[in-house]
């Protein structure tokens, strides 16, 4: 946990640094270049932390703990999620008032990329623990791009307002957005789940 914790700063220190320069950057209404850029490297760098965290949580978390193999597997996957989705929060709050985004063009920065930090992280560790880091890599580059798909597209369709402000549209977020988020949030539960249940039982068997 504590190796899991010190490779996590190194991702918040470049995301918080890279957030300063961003202070120069000008836009003028709708920001939708700079939105989708942005939400693009803040996912990029959440894929590329939890890929590095992942390898760290293992059934050794947790083990003054009387739980079985499988939750204290759990316990240290969803503890390297909040890591991940922690840190991609944090610099989302900075690089979007360094933008000077709309209040509410932030507050949808801010959900878009926890939304798929969380997912991403979950899936990632999840595929990592059945099947490696290849597959891993794969599968959450392909579900990065997927919701950062659904967010641009909502973007193009519904537009800004006239400062650059989110829309917020019901129904455009029922048919760009939820379903991908649906989508993305069951894979990486269920993910999540079977690969910690093969983590779990391959440290187990050797006990057997």
């Amino acid at each position: 946990m504590e190796r899991a914790v010190l490779a996590t700063v190194p991702f918040l220190g470049i995301g918080l640094v890279a957030s300063v320069p961003l202070l120069l950057v000008r836009w003028s209404p709708p920001p939708f270049t700079i939105v989708v850029v942005h939400l693009a490297a803040l996912v990029l760098l959440g894929l590329v932390a939890v890929i590095r965290l992942a390898p760290l949580a293992g059934g050794d978390w947790f083990e003054g703990q009387s739980w079985s193999p499988f939750w204290r597997s759990a316990a240290s996957g969803i503890s390297v999620v909040f890591l991940a989705t922690g840190m991609v929060g944090l610099v989302t709050l900075a690089s979007s008032a360094a933008l000077r985004y709309p209040p509410s063009m932030q507050f949808l920065q801010l959900l878009s990329a926890l939304d798929i930090a969380w997912a991403g992280a979950a899936l990632v560790i999840g595929i990592y623990r059945a099947w490696r880091l290849p597959a891993a890599v794969t599968a959450g580059t392909v579900l990065a791009i997927v919701c950062v798909w659904s967010i641009w597209r909502y973007l193009d369709v519904v537009g800004f307002g006239p400062e650059g402000e989110w829309i917020v549209d019901s129904a455009g977020l029922a048919k760009y957005v939820l379903p991908f988020d649906v989508a993305a949030a069951v894979m990486a539960i269920g993910a999540f789940v079977f690969g910690t249940r093969r983590q779990a039982m391959e440290q187990a068997s050797p006990q057997l």
